[in-house]
């Protein structure tokens, strides 16, 4: 008898091979496997061609941009009207230039991310909070503090009602609340008590002396007008 196998045999002994087996259950094959690599180190290849190509052209276009830090430089802000020239890093918040490089420490920083506006100043006589504002974008703008309240050595009438009213407890809210209803005031002489509620609904007061703040301010503009 021959040991000669017919074609028939020897095809189903190549199919139920453990190697063509793999193959079929995976319906990967070796030359697909290649032309699939083959295609991915092509797209990385393109990828990085394209970010390079991002890169110098974002380099080209800010050319004549002049990069500052990653080290201190000087920079100058206007601040409850005068200038005040001081060497910060460029991540420096406007909090900690107000509170650590000029003194002023009136503005307070409590949460430290933007929840509870207790370090709300004025930007351009518009509230903004300080601990999430960079110091660097408030250069060319006017800045007051608490501090810049005051004219001629009195009292703002907002900060005297506030006393009047006994409008603070702790302390910790009272300059943000301040300068959120000044900033009210200033762009609204006469407001109602919901006006002043939604100037100061992003401030938080811990010790809930929000209708001693409310009532304060409505004195301080000069009306009686009540809108709970």
């Amino acid at each position: 008898m021959s040991d000669r196998k017919s074609p028939s045999e020897d095809a189903a002994e190549q199919s139920s091979s453990p190697q063509n087996s793999n193959n079929v259950a995976t319906g990967i094959s070796r030359r697909g496997f290649l032309k699939g690599a083959g295609i991915t180190a092509a797209g990385t290849a393109l990828l990085e061609g394209v970010q390079v190509f991002s890169r110098e052209a974002v380099a080209a276009t800010h050319s004549d941009v002049k990069e500052l830090g990653p080290g201190a430089v000087p920079v100058t802000l206007l601040v409850n009207g005068k200038e005040h020239t001081i060497q910060i890093e460029p991540r420096t918040t406007l909090a900690d230039a107000l509170r650590v490089h000029m003194g002023l420490t009136g503005t307070k920083v409590i949460c430290d991310r933007g929840s509870c506006s207790g370090c709300t100043v004025l930007l351009d006589k518009t509230p903004v909070n300080s601990c999430m504002t960079l110091a660097m974008d408030a250069r060319g703008h006017h800045v007051t503090t608490i501090e810049g309240l005051p004219q001629n050595g009195e009292m703002h009438p907002l900060q005297a009602a506030f006393v009047k009213h006994d409008a603070m407890q702790c302390g910790f809210c009272t300059p943000g609340m301040v300068m959120s209803c000044a900033a009210l005031l200033e762009k609204n002489p006469k407001p109602t008590e919901d006006d002043v509620r939604h100037a100061t609904a992003g401030n938080l007061c811990r010790c809930g002396t929000y209708p001693r703040i409310f009532a304060a301010t409505l004195e301080a503009a000069g009306t009686s007008t009540r809108n709970a």
